[in-house]
């Protein structure tokens, strides 16, 4: 089950493609909302005051890139929840010639590896982390 929050009305995408991409995966929450909003969480979880694409929040806090997830309670379904700034995204969409929906799929794949534990700290991390995206919205596009 995914549960989407759409606060940021003004902008036009297609909720309904972007819930079916998400629901492809797992189970997570996603707000989506403006650049003010996401700068609050932004400064307030990770001291940076100022907007951001996507902010990641993994409920398996512990959770090592590959490991499999253990399955014991309701709660071990969900892997954390993601915020993603669709005024901050307009401007990457412009600037990447892409859509909303194309940009919101990028960035549901970045923002799950990040609730699975993957990163791209250091450049090996964010060659594997890469190519888990890749394969992820392989697997999105797939019907």
């Amino acid at each position: 089950m995914v549960n989407i929050n759409n606060e940021e009305c003004t902008t036009n995408l297609s909720m309904e493609q972007f819930e079916k991409d998400a629901q492809k995966v797992l189970t997570l929450g996603i707000l989506l909302t403006d650049n003010q909003a996401i700068q609050c969480f932004n400064r307030d979880f990770r001291s940076k005051d100022e907007p951001t694409d996507i902010l990641s929040f993994p409920f398996h806090t512990e959770l090592q890139p590959g490991e499999t997830i253990t399955i014991e309670t309701e709660d071990d379904k969900n892997v954390g929840d993601l915020i993603i700034s669709l005024e901050y995204i307009k401007v990457l969409c412009e600037e990447e010639d892409k859509t909303i929906n194309e940009h919101l799929r990028t960035l549901l794949c970045h923002g799950i590896c990040h609730l699975l534990g993957y990163d791209h700290y250091t450049e090996s991390t964010d060659k594997v982390m890469k190519e888990k995206e890749t394969w992820l919205a392989a697997k999105l596009l797939e019907e």
